[in-house]
């Protein structure tokens, strides 16, 4: 059976990426690429639902994350 989740990829600060997939809380891996980061979520999302399984534990629908820019202004004394 095939899944879908969304995946978030962000730039890691030692560089690659991490991934997180907001459906399934604590679900994070990491790669040196992109391409790798991709795979690494993969992976971690297979093992994440095969515990779930394992558990007889439902699998969480998909929850796409909303993404909106935010702009703050700070008052010229800061």
């Amino acid at each position: 059976m095939e899944y879908h989740y969304t995946v978030l990829f962000e730039p890691a600060e030692e560089g690659g990426f991490v991934a997180t997939c907001p459906a399934l809380p604590g679900l994070v891996t990491e790669g040196d690429t992109l391409q790798e980061a991709r795979e690494m979520a993969q992976d971690a999302i297979r093992a994440y639902l095969e515990s779930l399984h394992k558990d007889h534990l439902p699998f969480p629908e998909d929850r796409s994350p909303v993404q909106e820019e935010i702009r703050v202004l700070l008052p010229e004394s800061a």
